[in-house]
């Protein structure tokens, strides 16, 4: 009976072995899979990015912030040409996360070629803890190449103000 367990165990061992040598390629190959797949929807996401916002009618704003000693930013509402085009909410990590030199790209759009006004109207808590609303206005010439436009707050410790200002890069 012990000869016969003998004979049996490494029988058994056989097969485990070979599951687990075959095992191993596979997964090896979902691996490369996984790898594949996520360069193909990377790829597909350029594709529809330059289908969507061709770089004749591009424009993006971004928004950059200071310290904030005398601002509290609660929502930003970005209008070009007087249509609103993006209303963004802020939480205080996101706040946070912009004191800390972020950068959050407020809208990606299309506009036509020539001259355009970008209105951002801000909103939020300012000096004395008082209710704060501020617009910056901007005129920008779309060319054939894409347009970026920088909004920023800024603190003014000479005015014991927040500045907003608006660029065109």
């Amino acid at each position: 009976m012990l000869l016969a367990m003998c004979l049996v165990g490494p029988a058994q061992a056989e097969p485990q072995n070979s599951a687990e040598a075959e095992a191993k390629p596979l997964a090896a190959e979902v691996e490369d899979l996984k790898k594949a797949l996520i360069q193909l929807n990377r790829d597909l996401f350029i594709l529809e990015q330059d289908l969507l916002f061709p770089s004749s009618t591009q424009v993006a704003v971004y928004l950059s912030m200071d310290v904030g000693h005398f601002f509290n930013l609660d929502s930003v509402e970005v209008k070009v040409d007087g249509d609103t085009v993006t209303h963004y909410l802020y939480t205080q990590r996101q706040v946070d996360a912009l004191y800390r030199g972020g950068v959050q790209r407020l809208f990606v759009g299309n506009v036509n070629q020539g001259e355009h006004t970008l209105t951002a109207v801000f909103t939020g808590i300012g000096p004395e803890s008082r209710p704060y609303k501020r617009a910056v206005t901007v005129e920008f010439d779309k060319s054939a190449k894409p347009a970026a436009l920088e909004l920023s707050i800024v603190d003014s410790s000479a005015r014991q103000q927040p500045e907003f200002i608006a660029t065109v890069l």
